[in-house]
């Protein structure tokens, strides 16, 4: 027997299907956790030059006499004191600006953080760039190997692998003392955190019956969001970035429970001709769901030997070509848009706290709303409409920042929101639209491929989301948010040149793409 016909047998979804796909939720979990803590970790606290002849200086103003001294040595502008600037008075009493080596921070929201205990700032922030381009690269190498490595290895080894290699990355990032510790300890994050998901995610779906794959899809995209509010509640009360680190990085070890608690991917076994461990697997499987299989199902003919194309073969036709190129830009501005958004909010006005959990909740939002609208609405009508939504939202922030005093602040974090909702919105019926899109032989190579656009999109988000900080000024807030928010517009506009697949059947072949309409033909089951 084929294995999805084998699945149909077991029931698509039962018993032993739900116990496995709840443990790999978790990874997902702890990747929300660990791949978003550089929002806090590595924020810039509110800061000034240190006055050089006081050895305890703070930045919160300690007496009447202690804003006198700082008058006297740091200059002021209507921003309040120079960050990087101090007076130097010479012999005959005259005096000059010159650069400070000594900072205060604003202890207010954050004892400390890494770039608070490095000082990285006044013209070192860009260094909280290239600590997150660091970690997309290493999601990005992650991605690539990690096909290699699970189709030699298997699932389970390539697992505990990544595992190991998460934890002992995520403790040392904790005792980091340098940049360059640093930076090779996110890339390894980033490389572990996407192969510990992906695999553990590729065991749960490949046991999930074809009807319900768009349901365990989402669900883990929740299960990512509910990390994301631990994250904030975490965060919120351990202040110190070195014990936040630890916090989220030790209790991965429990993780490896999993080599003992999930099977072998039984699709793997069966490519290596492995048929009665596989075999084994199912049986087992059938036990907790109470079903009763046939005598034999596995020999040679189960195993559906299809050939995943080369990549060249999605640009065959001129078809192909226009809805390749559509569907990567369309992966890579959700992901620039995502994480920017996601990166940005230390440069929102209010609560950081807040403000991050309050981006939680709209992504969660956006989720079920996807469960609930994406057979309703279509697959295009959904993906074009928050595309565009986001996109204007992200826009319209220009109004307020322009027009508007600091009593209008709220509206640029009321639209980032939206914004948010919309884009999240975007990446969870991408994922969906693009494995409809291409037919089998092409799908997971049309998946790999968008993966890593998306993945090239997160490595320049963190650029556009500091760009307000070298630019400056009355921009500050609005400029990541203008570059957002066109591409959004574009990308959704341009989506409407791609078929509609609800209802239709998957495309076997790449003759079948032709069949594809643009328009959604309602069919009467």
């Amino acid at each position: 027997m084929k294995f999805d016909d084998v699945l149909k047998y077991l029931g698509e979804f039962g018993l032993y299907q739900k116990r496995i796909y709840f443990l790999v939720c978790l990874p997902a979990l702890a990747n929300g956790l660990f791949i978003i803590l550089t929002v806090f970790i590595l924020a810039i606290p509110e800061h000034r030059c240190a006055v050089p002849s006081l050895s305890n200086d703070t930045y919160a103003i300690q007496g009447s006499w202690h804003e006198y001294l700082i008058n006297q040595s740091i200059p002021s502008s209507k921003d309040g004191w120079s960050k990087c600037t101090i007076y130097n008075y010479t012999e005959d009493g005259n005096k000059t600006e010159v650069k400070c080596n000594k900072w205060v921070y604003d202890k207010s929201q954050y004892d400390n953080t890494f770039m608070s205990e490095l000082n990285l700032v006044c013209g070192k922030e860009i260094y909280r760039s290239h600590s997150n381009l660091a970690m997309f690269g290493g999601k990005v190498f992650g991605a690539i190997a990690l096909g290699m490595v699970s189709d030699l290895l298997g699932r389970k080894k390539t697992l505990m692998i990544c595992l190991f290699i998460k934890i002992t990355s995520g403790i040392g990032l904790a005792f980091a003392t340098n940049i360059v510790s640093f930076l090779v300890c996110r890339f390894l994050v980033g490389f572990s955190s996407i192969t510990c998901f992906l695999t553990a995610y590729v065991i749960g779906m490949e046991l999930v019956g074809p009807s319900k794959r768009k349901y365990a899809g989402n669900f883990i995209m929740l299960a990512w969001a509910t990390g994301l509010f631990l994250l904030g509640l975490l965060a919120y009360f351990i202040r110190d970035w070195k014990n936040l680190t630890l916090v989220t990085s030790v209790p991965n070890i429990l993780f490896v429970s999993f080599w003992w608690l999930l099977p072998e991917s039984p699709r793997w076994l069966l490519s290596k001709g492995r048929y009665k461990e596989a075999e084994e697997i199912i049986r087992k499987a059938a036990k907790v769901n109470q079903v009763d299989l046939p005598e034999k199902l596995f020999d040679k003919s189960s195993l559906e030997t299809t050939v995943d194309a080369k990549i060249s073969q999605m640009f065959t036709t001129p078809r192909l070509v226009a809805m390749s190129l559509i569907v990567f830009f369309n992966w890579f501005v959700a992901s620039v848009t995502y994480y920017g958004l996601t990166l940005n909010v230390t440069n929102l006005s209010g609560d950081i706290y807040l403000n991050f959990t309050i981006g939680n909740i709209a992504e969660t939002i956006a989720y079920i709303l996807c469960i609930i609208l994406l057979d309703r609405l279509g697959r295009k009508v959904l993906h074009c409409s928050v595309m565009l939504i986001g996109g204007l939202a992200c826009l319209g922030t220009m109004f307020p920042v322009i027009y508007g005093d600091e009593s209008h602040l709220w509206i640029t974090t009321a639209l980032s929101t939206i914004g948010k909702l919309a884009i999240s919105a975007a990446f969870a019926s991408i994922y969906i639209f693009t494995a409809e899109l291409f037919p089998t032989t092409l799908r997971n190579t049309a998946l790999g491929s968008s993966s890593t656009c998306s993945q090239f999109g997160g490595m320049i988000s963190p650029y556009v989301a500091d760009l307000g900080i070298i630019v400056g000024g009355d921009l500050q807030t609005a400029l990541p948010l203008i570059l957002f928010g066109s591409i959004c517009v574009t990308v959704g506009l341009l989506s409407l040149f791609l078929p509609e697949t609800l209802n239709q059947k998957l495309p076997e072949s790449v003759e079948d793409i032709k069949s594809l309409r643009r328009y959604c033909i309602h069919t009467h089951h």
